[in-house]
């Protein structure tokens, strides 16, 4: 985040770094961190930027330690500091330190991200579930047929079915991993591998 975006009216629009110095207030340093809160609920813009100076890090490591991920920590760190320009009003000294108010809003960003991934990946086994299952393509052709008459009907698939199936299949990788590897959206990778699993069965005659 650059000065310039954490002293904007908007409050902060870039995506954090790894910030150093990012240990825990105590003492008359968390007492300053209210103060700042107070003055950020005003509207100000300094204040803003010297709050962030001080605690980015160690949003940052609360968030990265729930979500893993460093890019999405990176983002969510992002809009925990990004409600604390909008929330500040909400700071109450008397319910808590300005630092356990603003791990809250991070622990809760964090858990919410989590589940958000979760509940993504559960969306996409229903999905993959109502596909064609290449598992049964693939037992059914390494059953009946020669490897030779497989290599055949891979070669009549278009280059990226080809691939999606060979690396689904033969390599053992997911769609969000196929479509890392290719470059591609997953749903285009879920597309071609489904056209491409219904070819491969059409030409190898197996009946599922």
């Amino acid at each position: 985040m650059t000065e310039g975006q954490r002293r904007s009216p908007g409050g902060p629009s870039g995506r954090p770094g790894h910030p150093t110095g990012g240990h825990a207030p105590s003492g008359r340093g968390a007492d300053q961190l209210g103060v700042l809160l107070g003055r950020v609920a005003r509207g100000d813009q300094d204040a803003y930027a010297a709050l962030y100076d001080r605690t980015a890090g160690q949003v940052l490591g609360l968030v990265l330690s729930i979500v893993r991920d460093p890019a999405q920590s990176e983002e969510v760190t992002q809009e925990v500091l990004l409600d604390v320009w909008r929330s500040a009003s909400r700071f109450d000294a008397e319910l808590g330190s300005a630092t356990a108010w603003m791990m809250t809003l991070a622990h809760r960003r964090a858990v919410d991200r989590v589940r958000s991934e979760q509940k993504a990946a559960e969306r996409e086994m229903r999905a993959a579930s109502s596909a064609v299952a290449y598992d049964e393509v693939a037992e059914a052709v390494e059953a009946l047929l020669d490897r030779e008459r497989v290599r055949r009907c891979l070669g009549s698939l278009t280059e990226l079915q080809r691939e999606a199936v060979t690396l689904a299949y033969y390599g053992g990788y997911t769609y969000r991993e196929v479509a890392g590897l290719l470059g591609v959206a997953i749903g285009t990778v879920k597309t071609r591998m489904r056209d491409g699993l219904i070819r491969l069965r059409d030409c190898l005659g197996v009946d599922l």
